[in-house]
């Protein structure tokens, strides 16, 4: 299997909604939440700790995470959109746009996906879980590093990024090959691109709409509960130690 859509839109422009959608459509989607799915499975993380420390356009062996997927979309393969055309020369694009425009985006991310970076639930986690050692690392030298140069804190200049990244796909990729999307739009303009010259029909189904603000926002709530579990833990076992050693001097 190879890739037939490479996403280069960025987090929280409908990108989950959209992996559902081609998922319903036949085009098995890699997505984010293949590296979140199962922290024990160290293969998909371990290649993107891998493309993080890579130089920029260093071209690497995508099979490793792509051989079952038909498609991809978000972070962290989006990071990387510009080697992922050269490696599918003949796949199609699909920018994917936040429907509240760049605005709204920008007040999505940094109250979502980004929120971690300025939580000090966080980096107990980083600290103290292996998966939140290797995790984050990456996340903050390839997501926030390379692909949104460190714009984050800064909402005037994580626009401006916004903006620029359309221009720069659209200056990059042919029209015929690319679609911009907004997911409001519903099933017929991603059908009509995946079909081409043959229909792709649309489905009876709803277009789907998941990963609101609400369902992050409750992966943020179990970073924090997953730091006091951690911190709470420690306490136990720091008081522990010192009743050991207590005794031993009594």
């Amino acid at each position: 299997m190879t890739l037939e859509i490479i996403g280069v839109g960025f987090g929280r422009t409908g990108t989950d909604s959209t992996r559902e959608a081609l998922n319903l459509l036949g085009y098995p989607c890699y997505h984010m939440r293949e590296v979140l799915r199962n922290p024990k499975n160290k293969s998909h993380l371990g290649f993107w700790i891998e493309v993080a420390n890579a130089e920029a356009g260093v071209q690497h062996d995508w099979s490793r995470v792509f051989a079952s997927y038909r498609a991809t979309v978000d972070n962290p393969a989006a990071c990387v959109w510009r080697e992922l055309l050269e490696a599918y020369p003949e796949a199609k694009v699909l920018l994917t746009l936040h429907p509240g425009g760049p605005d709204s985006w920008y007040e999505s991310t940094v109250e979502t996906i980004y929120a971690p970076e300025r939580m000090w639930q966080a980096r107990v986690l980083e600290l103290f879980t292996p998966f939140g050692r290797r995790f984050m690392p990456m996340a903050r030298k390839l997501i926030w590093g390379r692909f949104y140069e460190n714009t984050l804190e800064d909402r005037a200049a994580a626009i401006e990024l916004y903006n620029r990244h359309i221009e720069d796909v659209k200056a990059a990729v042919a029209p015929d090959r690319l679609l911009i999307f907004d997911v409001s739009e519903g099933w017929q303009p991603l059908c009509d691109f995946l079909g081409g010259s043959l229909a792709v029909p649309v489905p009876d189904e709803d277009f789907p709409r998941i990963n609101d603000r609400a369902t992050t926002k409750k992966m943020i709530a179990g970073i924090i509960l997953g730091a006091y579990v951690v911190l709470g833990v420690g306490a136990l076992l720091l008081a522990a130690v010192i009743a050991a050693l207590a005794a031993l001097v009594l």
